[in-house]
This record gives C-alpha cells, sequence and structure tokens, in this order.
C-alpha cells in the first residue's frame, strides 16, 4: 500500500466512469471529487501490489490495506473517506450486475480520537478581558467588554448569552440576578431546554453594571435583550463572534478566539484551581461527567508544562 508521497496510480476506464457517474449523475462536490479519485488511485496502486483483479478483492484485502494506511499514519477521517469511496464503487458495481458481494461492506476506518478543546491560557484570557481599545464607541466597548466577562466568568454558551434579558419575564429565556451583589446569578436556558444557574463573579458583575448604565443609548425602546446590537434589537450569535475575534486581535492575542473557546477557559481555569470536576460539571450544564472529563486531559497538559519548565529532573542538560 503506498503512502501519498508516491506517483499517482492511472485509473482505468471503468474506475472513470464511475467518477463521471458521480459527477453527473451524483453532482459531487469538486473537492469530495478528488478525494475519491485519490482513494481510487490507492486501490488501484494496493491491488497491483498482491496482484490482485478489483473484482476479486475479498474483505481481508480491504481490512488489511486500511490497516496499512493507518499504519502510514493517514488520519481516521481520511481512511473513512477512502473506504467510502471504496464502498461507492463497489456498490455500483453490484446495482450494474457486475458483482454480487461489496468487500468493503463492514470495514470500518479506525476511531478518530476525540480532539482537546482549545482553552486560552490564563494570561491570554485576562488580557482580553482587561483590553480597552483606543478609538472605540463607547457604548460598543462597554458591550463587548460585558460579552468576554459573562462568557470568560460564566462559561456561558453563546446561544445562552444571546438570549438573556434585561429582566425576568415569563418570555425570557434567561436572566441575570443581579442582588444582592455578593450572590448575582446568571439564569440560562441550556441544551435540551434545561435551566441551569451560575454565579457571576464581581469582575463580570462590574461589566454588566457598567453596560447596563449605557445599554438606554442603544437598545430600541422596549427591547428586553440584554445584549443589543447598533439597530436596537437583540445581538446575534455571529455577531458575538466576529466582535469577540476583532477584540482578541485588538488586545494582541496570537490565537483565533471564539465564545466556546472562553467557555472551555472558563473550565479548564476553574478545574485547576479547583479539582472540583463535579461542580464544573454543574456550571457548564453537562449532562454527562464523561463529557467534561476532557477537561482533565487540559488540566495536565497544564501540569505537564509546569513540570517540564520547572522541575531540575525535566530539565535537557546539554554535554
Amino acid at each position: 500500500m503506498t503512502g501519498a508521497a508516491e506517483p499517482p496510480a492511472p485509473l482505468p476506464d471503468e474506475l472513470q466512469a464511475w467518477l463521471a457517474h458521480l459527477a453527473v449523475e451524483r453532482r459531487l462536490a469538486a473537492r469530495t471529487l478528488v478525494l475519491y479519485t485519490e482513494a481510487l488511485q490507492r486501490l488501484v496502486h494496493a491491488a497491483q501490489a498482491l496482484p490482485v483483479d478489483l473484482a476479486a478483492v475479498q474483505v481481508h484485502h480491504v481490512r488489511r490495506w486500511a490497516a496499512q494506511l493507518h499504519g502510514q499514519g493517514l488520519a481516521p477521517r481520511s481512511i473513512a473517506i477512502v473506504l467510502a469511496a471504496w464502498r461507492g464503487l463497489y456498490r455500483w458495481w453490484i446495482d450494474n450486475g457486475r458483482l454480487q458481494h461489496n468487500p468493503v461492506v463492514g470495514v470500518r476506518a479506525p476511531k478518530a480520537g476525540r480532539p482537546l478543546p482549545k482553552a486560552l491560557s490564563v494570561d491570554h484570557a485576562v488580557a482580553l478581558a482587561e483590553h480597552r481599545p483606543a478609538n472605540v464607541d463607547p457604548l460598543i466597548q462597554a458591550r463587548d467588554h460585558c460579552i468576554v466577562e459573562l462568557l470568560y466568568g460564566c462559561g456561558l454558551r453563546v446561544g445562552e448569552l444571546v438570549a438573556l434579558d434585561v429582566a425576568a419575564s415569563g418570555t425570557a429565556a434567561g436572566w441575570i440576578d443581579r442582588h444582592p451583589p455578593e450572590e448575582a446569578t446568571a439564569h440560562v436556558l441550556g441544551k435540551g431546554g434545561k435551566r441551569r444557574s451560575v454565579p457571576v463573579g464581581r469582575a463580570a458583575l462590574q461589566a454588566l453594571e457598567a453596560w447596563l448604565a449605557v445599554r438606554g443609548g442603544m437598545a430600541a425602546p422596549d427591547e428586553p435583550a440584554l445584549l443589543v446590537g447598533r439597530r436596537g434589537a437583540r445581538l446575534g450569535a455571529a455577531q458575538v463572534r466576529s466582535s469577540l475575534k476583532a477584540a482578541a486581535l485588538k488586545a494582541g492575542l496570537p490565537v483565533h478566539v471564539h465564545p466556546h473557546m472562553l467557555r472551555h477557559s472558563f473550565a479548564s481555569h476553574l478545574l485547576q484551581s479547583s479539582g472540583d470536576l463535579r461542580a464544573v460539571q454543574e456550571l457548564l450544564g453537562h449532562a454527562s461527567i464523561a463529557t467534561t472529563q476532557v477537561y482533565t486531559r487540559l488540566d495536565f497538559q497544564h501540569l505537564a508544562k509546569v513540570y517540564d519548565a520547572a522541575h531540575p529532573r525535566a530539565r535537557k542538560r546539554g554535554g
């Protein structure tokens, strides 16, 4: 089995015919056709290496080739695309009466590892929250500061944030109780229609109060939303993403920042400080603690970096 570095194998006319079928009759996207072409080139080269006729390929051949791709470092998702192309080709041959058995049925790509959530360092999170860009409309600055503090300070999802109203009502999806200040609480409607309450810290409460003091200069009359745009109506999730991206750039952060990254940062930093996984699960509104446990891996990475940087037995010594 070859890696991507080897010259592509020429495709027989019968495979070209299937690609044409996909392009003309199935209207597959150009990028998908490119990936399927590469997958068929892998199939041709693998069959030639044995050698075995493509029509005589058996399931054990396919399993062997998939394992070889994995051993060469091809990502599980890429292997899944290769297998999908092969499976489609043999299904087409079966539909056209050429074969009776699909050798790729039942062969699955290796399970992809769950990627770690991306969180900011504490220094970067604080730098973002404390940055005050020059030459910015004071109303926008107060609102965007409030957005950052609520996302990072409360671990809200962007949908929960934009659904917040100024006050509780029968129709409000979420709101913030500000009194007494030491017990300020955000009440939100999370995934699956589940409500939860999250403490609002001092910094977030100060940012909220500063925004409420000027919100009337931007909000339309009778607009219930806590966060509003220039037209006075409720702010949308896309607008929050855009404003947060711009704020991170102005603050000089070296990474692209999006709302869920601040939620990840909230969880990771809280877990680093407290070690209380159950509490973090409750604050995030996770139905299963297994979802929250991914942050323990982030926490271990943080500890490993501290160890590598500080422990004398971890440092590489020259000579």
